[in-house]
């Protein structure tokens, strides 16, 4: 009969050269070292041995590099969620009697986080106008170490100016961290425009199956991938290997699945401007969206999210039956999925100096045929009446 420590140490090892198109799933908590020197000589930082699963795996270090790679970078982590990494910024670079500065559009945890910090941490949470531009300047305060942007804003989707933003940071020695989710990091170099950190919500376009939450911080710089490095340590950050595959499975098909996104939302949009219920298509890649002109020039693509404002005299209650009467469309936050969604917003919660009227809807366009997207919302629109 086996022994239960026969099973436990077999002495079987499995051939070296299998090679194959999928990443391996590396599952580790406890690493094993050849030896005590192999042991102490390790060093989880600079990424060229294992120490521990919390600091990763030869599956995490892959989709990493990956990512890294496609934004530009040269130094990637991951975090559970894009909230996750969005609070790693924040802790690795803010302190007791810090400053951050905080788009008055950006992601709503973002803003609520900025709270947080201002309440419980002794760290000031400002909330800037998003169109401010180089004027920003006029903001920042020897205690200001951090400056969020998102690009555009993730519900009522004003491009800001990045390039002028970041050179008004810089002059004054802050950081620019940039929120680039909206573009999957295909259509925004936030690098090349003047951006110290980025972070992605891998949940949506990288993932695009809708069932993995993850983020991403980027960097280029190795000093303060360091601070993020420790940071990520103190916070006891991991990932599961399983959702880390997802990810690198979904990765080849990015660029394509977001070009997809972006024809199909265009043409929607575009059919949206010529329907009389709605008074406004938020739509970065139109001409009267703001910060239409910052697109034009900075960005090359604009994936599958969007915003409309309905005319006004429609009440809330009216925009609830429309979103309740849509059938392909989902009720459902996030994006970047096959699946199309649709959310109402109360936008004057969101966006403290919005001065636009009309209820506010927000679509992610998925994968489905246009013309049947087209025809769910028209029979949706016809519920109005």
């Amino acid at each position: 009969m086996i022994s239960t420590t026969t099973i436990v140490h077999h002495p079987y090892v499995a051939p070296e050269g299998f090679a194959a198109f999928p990443m391996a799933i590396h599952h580790a908590s406890t690493v094993v070292f050849p030896n005590v020197a192999a042991m102490r000589s390790s060093r989880w930082q600079d990424k060229t041995s294992y120490t521990y699963g919390l600091h990763g795996t030869p599956t995490s270090f892959t989709l990493e590099a990956r990512l890294a790679s496609i934004e530009g970078g040269e130094h990637c982590l991951l975090a559970p969620s894009g909230l996750a990494a969005i609070s790693l910024i924040d802790f690795a670079f803010l302190k007791t009697g810090d400053d951050v500065l905080i788009p008055d559009n950006a992601y709503n945890p973002n803003r609520e986080l900025g709270q947080w910090l201002t309440d419980h941490f002794g760290i000031s949470a400002r909330y800037y106008d998003p169109m401010i531009g180089e004027k920003i300047a006029d903001l920042i305060q020897t205690n200001t170490k951090l400056i969020w942007t998102e690009a555009p804003g993730s519900v009522s989707m004003e491009v800001p100016d990045i390039p002028a933003i970041c050179r008004a940071a810089h002059a004054r020695s802050a950081l620019v961290a940039l929120d680039n989710t909206w573009s999957g990091g295909i259509a925004f170099a936030g690098f090349d425009h003047g951006v110290d950190i980025v972070m992605q919500a891998l949940t949506k376009y990288q993932c695009g199956g809708s069932d993995v939450l993850m983020g991403a911080v980027i960097t280029r710089d190795k000093i303060l991938n360091a601070k993020l490095q420790a940071a990520h340590m103190r916070l006891g950050y991991g990932v599961g290997m399983d959702d880390v595959y997802l990810v690198l499975r979904n990765l080849p098909t990015l660029k394509l699945r977001f070009e997809a996104h972006d024809r199909s939302a265009r043409e929607i949009a575009q059919w949206l401007k010529t329907r009389p219920e709605i008074s406004k298509v938020l739509h970065p890649a139109l001409a009267d969206c703001p910060g239409h002109e910052f697109w034009k020039r900075d960005f090359k693509g604009a994936g599958g999210l969007f915003s409309v404002l309905f005319r006004e005299g429609f009440s809330e209650q009216q925009i609830d039956r429309f979103v309740d009467g849509l059938k392909l469309f989902k009720i459902g936050y996030s994006w970047g999925g096959a699946h199309s969604l649709c959310v109402p917003y109360r936008i004057e919660k969101i966006r403290k100096t919005w001065t636009e009227h009309g209820v506010l809807v927000r679509f992610n366009i998925g994968l489905e045929e246009t013309r049947d997207l087209i025809s769910d919302i028209s029979q949706a629109l016809d519920l109005l009446a």
